[in-house]
């Protein structure tokens, strides 16, 4: 499975700074205020940035939470492709499947807010962003043989879509949360094969 990106823009010196000082200084405040405390104007002002750049670079605050993402999801979706099994090759598919499970729920919880913020900016931003179809590639392919795996795979990643693990968190706790979700895993990998074309 390739990893679904294209390589990144050459950036002028001056541009790629100020890109590492504007993450730098967001990372920094979203995790000393939190997301929502946070403005475009503070972050510019901590970054030495005029806000035009920031806007024209990022977008917006949702923008900034991508960028801030990009690399988190690099490192998971490397232990996928290359790593130890089970999340990396070598597991059978349902071990796979739960470590996935497992690993996303891991990041998710550590950036919840961010990934929040990414995920329902706009109707259907979750579905549009890059890491979304790599995870679902990876999910499809893992349920392979049961029937209509890439429906399976969208069924199984709306479990972890960031606003539902949000809702959920405080209700049920993260035990539970992790336990139900390693349980439909099982469920989607256990499910009766396709009949073999005649």
């Amino acid at each position: 499975m390739e990893l679904l990106r294209s390589p990144p823009p050459k950036e002028r010196a001056d541009a790629a700074r100020n890109r590492v000082a504007v993450l730098d200084a967001a990372a920094r405040l979203f995790a000393e205020y939190g997301v929502a405390a946070v403005s475009m104007d503070q972050i510019a002002a901590a970054a030495g940035v005029g806000k035009g750049t920031l806007f024209r670079r990022f977008g917006d605050k949702a923008g900034l939470a991508v960028a801030l993402l990009d690399t988190r999801e690099q490192v998971l979706q490397e232990a996928i492709l290359h790593g130890p099994p089970p999340l990396g090759p070598g597991a059978p598919p349902a071990d796979r499947l739960t470590a996935f499970v497992d690993a996303y729920l891991d990041y998710l919880l550590e950036h919840l807010d961010l990934v929040r913020m990414s995920e329902t900016a706009t109707p259907g931003a979750r579905y549009r962003i890059g890491a979304y179809r790599f995870w679902h590639r990876h999910t499809a392919i893992l349920l392979d043989g049961v029937p209509d795996p890439d429906h399976a795979a969208h069924a199984l990643l709306a479990a972890l879509a960031a606003e539902h693990v949000a809702a959920l968190l405080p209700e049920l706790g993260e035990p539970r949360i992790r336990t139900g979700l390693r349980r439909l895993a099982e469920n989607h990998s256990a499910s009766p094969r396709r009949s073999p074309a005649p």
